[in-house]
This record gives C-alpha cells, structure tokens and sequence, in this order.
C-alpha cells in the first residue's frame, strides 16, 4: 500500500497581488509528487481538537470576531474566512500525517509547519500551531511517548518553543538564521544560530551535532518541519544552501530517524524562493527522498 500525503491545494488562500505568501507551490508540490504517493485533500480540524493545545478565548476569537487589522499585521496575512479554512485544513493534514506515521512509520504532510504559532496568538503565517495541536492530540488518543522537534526552517519555531518549554517529554530543535525573523527568539531545548550567508558544509556540520543532541533524548517520534527555505535566492531566509546540500541535510535526518526505528512526520515549512520553480523543486525533493528511504526500509 503506498504512503499517502496530505494537501491543501483544494483551498485557495485569498490575497492581494503580489502578497510574497507562496500560495502556488501547495498545488505544486502535490502535483509534482503525483504518481509517487497518493495525495489526498487535508481535513479540517474540528475546534475541539485544536482546544487540546491552543488558548480556548484565542480560538473563541478566531471563530467570532477574525483577526484584528494589528494580528493581521503581525500574521502578514489579511484576515479572510478562507485563511481560517485553509489553516484548519493545513492542521489537519499534520494529525492525519501523524496517525500515519504511528500505523507505518512515515506520515506526511504538504502544509504545515505553522510554528510562529503562540498558545495564545498567531504570528508569522501562523494561526495554528499544528504540530502542538497534532502532538496533543495523539496524547489524548493514547501515545505516550517522547517527541522530538526537528526544526530546521530559516526561522526560529518561537511558538513551538513556548509550547513544550515545560514539558519534559518533547525535546525542541532549531536550526536556524540567527539574525533572521523572529528578532526576540524564544527559548528551544536546542537552539542553533547560524550567520547570515551559510552554505552547505557549514550548515551540515552544524546540523550533525544538533541531531546528536536531539536523538540523545531517546524519541519515540519525531516531527521535522522541513523548510526549504533555508536554500541560496530565498526571499526570507538569509542562509546559502544548494539543492544538493538541502538533499544532504534531509538524508542526514532521515537516517537518524531509520537508525532509530522510529515513526516520522514531516510537514513542510517555508520556502520563498525567488524562482517559484525552485520552491516547489525543493519541497518535492524532500518527500521524494523519504518516501525512497522508507521504501528502501521495507524491504
């Protein structure tokens, strides 16, 4: 049976012309992946599930009143009931991907990866938090385990560190552009700042140890929030990486994971690219390379 990955592309996020959120590269990573695992349309998450893990009067706000202009501004998103649509389907790809991954040993997700999202707030792209949302729900479906946060976005996972900053049993890596948004970092369990300009073998050197230190915690299942954005002619991300460094530092975590034997979930980060096509090349890329992996394990 193959793997299954989950999409957003049915849900067309309203903006202005010319917003630099990359609305095109959802579609075009399921269609890039066509053939090679089933793709299937992301459910919406029901409220309660995202009550396991956000605020109840942020999500009582969200469904009554919207983001305020000041939210909006600090999301960079315009309010627009098909943001909240698109966000609650995008959650709900990721606990899909993480039941998956729990069944079969890989879940995935072709959205996600919302970590500027607070409890309490959303910022950043990020009105849910969905790998806090998913994790939390998988506790209250019986998982009992430890997590570990592979976070290596350009960007710092801020909300993600608030979430399990006093939760011994998830452990929060972040790979990230030290000067780069958001400017106060929160604290991770693991934090890594890298200089504006790194490029492969500095960020792949910086990488191994991180991931020594992560896997040290002994998971029982991890999430990578695989951005893209990490790679040279991104609009956002300041860090220098090739294709081919990008493909290392996806094989260097998914052969942790496998020497592990443990369950993974990717979700997909960000990724702006100056060259649209880069953008959905290097996502695709990365599902590409663990669905080569797990095939390989299964056998």
């Amino acid at each position: 049976m193959p793997f299954t990955a989950y999409s957003t592309a049915h849900h067309v996020l309203e903006l202005p012309d010319h917003h630099p959120f990359p609305r095109y590269k959802y579609g075009g990573v399921a269609e890039a992946l066509r053939g090679e695992v089933q793709v299937r349309p992301a459910p919406a998450l029901p409220w309660e599930a995202l009550a396991l893990a956000h605020d109840p009067n942020y999500l009582a706000r969200l469904r009554t009143q919207g983001l305020s202009r000041q939210e909006s501004l600090r999301v960079g998103l315009p309010w627009s009931e098909s943001l909240l649509t698109r966000a609650l389907h995008a959650a709900g790809g990721t606990l899909m991907a993480s039941r998956d991954a729990l069944e079969r040993g890989l879940g995935m997700n072709l959205a996600g990866g919302t970590h500027h999202a607070y409890p309490d707030r959303a910022e950043g792209y990020s009105l849910f938090n969905d790998v806090a949302v998913a994790l939390a729900n998988l506790r209250a479906e019986g998982f009992g385990g430890k997590a570990l946060v592979v976070d290596l976005d350009a960007h710092q996972g801020n909300g993600t560190a608030v979430f399990f900053q006093n939760d011994s049993y998830v452990f929060t890596l972040s790979l990230h552009g030290e000067r780069n948004y958001p400017l106060r970092k929160e604290k991770s369990d693991l934090d890594v700042g890298l200089p504006d300009g790194t490029a492969d073998q500095a960020y792949l050197e910086a990488l191994e140890q991180a991931l020594s230190t992560g896997f040290a915690c002994k998971p029982d299942l991890v999430f990578f929030n695989a951005g893209v954005d990490v790679l040279a002619g991104d609009r956002f991300g300041r860090l220098s990486l090739s294709l081919e460094g990008l493909a290392e530092r996806d094989r260097m975590v998914f052969s942790r994971v496998r020497q592990a034997g443990i369950p993974l979930v990717i979700v997909m980060g960000g990724g702006y690219n100056r060259d649209p096509k880069v953008t959905v090349m290097a996502h695709a890329q990365t599902y590409r390379l663990a669905l080569q992996a797990w095939s390989k394990s299964r056998v």
